[in-house]
């Protein structure tokens, strides 16, 4: 669910863009009951706006004749930036709130068609309220993602990972999550078939493929919180995965209660281990002393590479 800040910017992006919306339409656009939209229009009109309503089976709303200003010239990293320190006050300094608000609502309400759009697409994208001191990824990334997210369409990313590597990733992109001073995008990665998050400002490009996709289940329902507690695990440690080729029991005999086990069928299953020492991991896996394979992450599969060639020639294989 969006903000109630972000909720009423939208709110007032999408009476901009169409003359009369009627109520059920429009609180269905906005995710929200009938009732709550009702408050969202008394919230606009506080804040000055003129939104007229009409009652009845056909009821509905548009703003009032008089109501659209001169558009505003800005560049898009100007109204990115814009957005993102007058919404980072918004959701997180209760004392400038409203105010913070009803300039954010003004500034939007005179960009281009074209900016309120992409501030539209960003607002809905956001899972959190921006926080104060969040760094400014590229603008241009940051927009595309967002409109990527809203259109539901594939992209393809050049990302550089912490460690320097760089990759092409392509993704269906499901949410942007502003955490302490970053971005974040949880996202499908499709070559790996899973999950991923990663860091906005590490995304050199997002280029959309043009197909479009059906959102898929989350990994969780709280998105924001999700990815705040991938993210401080992986500021300690590993998370670690792996199948094995042996009965479920049998790993949970060899490997402890510091291992979640999970049973695939009667003769695989699925482990997963928090770790901040890979080679520990790598120990522990292969003491269960069966097959296994799908290892995750990446850096652990590059030690088990390593280890394997060593071995190898200790045997003189």
């Amino acid at each position: 669910m969006a903000t109630t800040g972000s909720r009423t910017l939208r709110l007032l992006s999408l009476l901009q863009a169409q003359r009369y919306w009627p109520g059920p339409e429009l609180a269905d656009r906005l995710g929200v009951s009938v009732r709550t939209l009702r408050r969202d229009v008394d919230r606009l009109r506080d804040l000055g706006y003129p939104v007229r309503a009409t009652r009845g089976v056909d009821g509905g709303y548009q703003l009032a004749a008089g109501a659209s200003l001169p558009p505003l010239a800005l560049e898009d990293e100007d109204a990115v930036a814009l957005v993102v320190a007058l919404q980072s006050a918004v959701g997180t300094a209760p004392a400038f709130a409203e105010p913070a608000l009803r300039a954010l609502a003004k500034a939007v309400r005179v960009m281009p068609a074209r900016l309120r759009r992409q501030v539209d697409a960003l607002c809905a994208a956001t899972a959190t309220p921006v926080p104060v001191g969040a760094s400014g990824p590229d603008a241009g990334v940051l927009l595309a993602l967002a409109a990527a997210v809203q259109a539901g369409e594939r992209l393809t990313m050049g990302y550089t990972a912490a460690d320097g590597t760089t990759s092409v990733r392509r993704v269906e992109p499901h949410r942007l999550v502003p955490l302490r001073r970053n971005w974040y995008l949880l996202a499908h990665d499709l070559d790996r078939a899973d999950w991923r998050i990663f860091r906005v400002d590490r995304a050199g490009s997002a280029v959309p493929d043009g197909s479009r996709f059906r959102h898929r289940e989350p990994p969780a329902a709280d998105v924001a919180g999700y990815v705040r507690r991938r993210i401080d695990t992986a500021a300690w440690g590993h998370e670690v995965r792996a199948v094995l080729r042996c009965p479920a029991d049998r790993a949970r005999g060899r490997l402890g209660g510091w291992a979640r086990v999970g049973e695939l069928t009667d003769r695989t299953c699925e482990v997963r281990m928090t770790t901040d020492a890979l080679d520990w991991a790598a120990f522990a896996l292969g003491r269960v002393g069966c097959e296994f394979g799908e290892v995750e992450p990446p850096e652990l599969a590059d030690l088990l590479r390593g280890w394997s060639e060593r071995f190898g020639r200790a045997v003189g294989g």
